[in-house]
């Protein structure tokens, strides 16, 4: 039996970088600490099958030292107080995967003829948020008033999902890794990116996040692609981010969903404030947060009690369960997931002849015909 001479860093670094220690990994691989510490080497079936356990390429196993791994799109995460040495595995193969998805269309888009969308790349930030999200409201064909009218925040959520697709957006949303349960995204780690393309705009939203939280996060990607500029991002209604620019995508944000104006409108002044960000964000259907930051912009409350009540309110929302449950059916979390306008293209030119099974299944997480099949008549593809 051949043994592989390995650098044991290597071993350590992998294991760190999954975010697994031993313990964890000693059921499958009893001789772990021996690998770590040099007394015991494996083999290569065990190096190949620890690599596959903490998600790094084998190639990187048999480096002189740890690989130093940069995520691929500018950063603009604040997190907290939180220090974040690296990317998780998880994130980067997150960015990977759309990534190539977004190679893809791009492909598809030249071929189909499809025009560049204009309003990708069309303003700065030194334009005024209320006239941008003005304009992304006319660009969506949305209206605060139809939101209004919607039951609930997954109806507005998915309303707004639908009209940022028939707009031309890429929009994917998942609590999970392609379609690997085994591998759930982080909320604390990022809620979303945008990958700027005029022919192949994507936002990704981590649907670990509530639905009241998502709507903010999309809102907060859509006006990254309105600037032309790709970021990963952590976007936190009631906190002014440090980076001017992600202060400029918060404001848009805000506006979009809760303009000023109908705030004012709104706003019963004789509500207690705990009642009235409730009242506000049924209203809008949006967070909690949302609301009592508006209320600050809007000069109903001062600095001092905004970061008050907003202390508590976040509080009770982390007392809460997420919003990101697994389950339901599975094509339409596949259309969540890979976003459907990205799935019914892939499903249509593969059907076509254009693109091979392979790389449809690879791009839209499936592994059996049968299950490509009902996809493309759940999606409306094929009858």
């Amino acid at each position: 039996m051949n043994r592989i001479a390995v650098n044991r860093q290597l071993l350590t670094w992998a294991r760190e970088r999954a975010g697994m220690d031993a313990f964890y990994l000693a059921g499958r691989f009893p001789k772990l600490r021996e690998w770590e510490v040099g007394t015991v080497l494996p083999t290569l079936r065990q190096l190949e099958d620890f690599a596959r356990a903490v998600y790094v390429p084998i190639g990187y196993l048999f480096l002189p030292g740890p690989p130093r791994e940069a995520l691929p799109i500018p950063d603009f995460r604040t997190l907290g107080d939180r220090v974040v040495t690296r990317p998780s595995p998880n994130l980067l193969d997150t960015i990977y995967l759309c990534q190539q998805r977004q190679d893809w269309f791009r492909d598809y888009a030249r071929v189909h003829s499809l025009a560049p969308l204009t309003f990708v790349g069309s303003v700065r930030t030194q334009n005024s948020p209320e006239r941008v999200a003005e304009a992304m409201r006319q660009a969506l064909d949305l209206s605060v008033e139809g939101r209004q009218r919607l039951p609930t925040w997954t109806d507005a959520l998915r309303q707004l999902i639908a009209n940022a697709e028939a707009a031309g957006v890429l929009v994917m949303a998942s609590s999970i890794l392609g379609s690997n349960s085994h591998r759930k995204l982080d909320i604390e780690e990022f809620r979303g990116f945008a990958l700027a393309d005029d022919l192949a705009p994507l936002v990704f939203i981590n649907a670990a996040d509530s639905k009241a939280a998502q709507m903010f996060t999309l809102a907060h990607e859509l006006a990254h692609l309105w600037l032309g500029a790709s970021g990963i991002s952590d976007p936190v209604a009631g906190q002014p981010p440090e980076q001017r620019e992600e202060r400029w995508c918060n404001a848009v944000a805000a506006e979009f969903l809760v303009p000023l104006a109908a705030l004012r409108q709104e706003h019963q002044t004789n509500v207690p404030i705990a009642e009235e960000i409730q009242r506000l964000a049924r209203f809008f259907k949006v967070s909690t947060l949302v609301t009592l930051r508006r209320l600050f912009d809007a000069g109903v409350i001062d600095q001092a009690r905004l970061w008050r009540v907003y202390r508590e309110e976040l509080s009770r929302i982390r007392a809460l369960d997420r919003g990101g449950a697994g389950g339901g059916d599975f094509y339409r979390t596949l259309g969540a997931r890979t976003g459907k306008r990205f799935a019914r293209a892939v499903l249509s030119s593969t059907l076509e002849g254009q693109t091979l099974f392979q790389d449809a299944f690879r791009m839209l997480g499936v592994r059996k015909s049968a299950t490509f099949y009902e996809a493309a008549r759940e999606l409306g593809v094929m009858l």
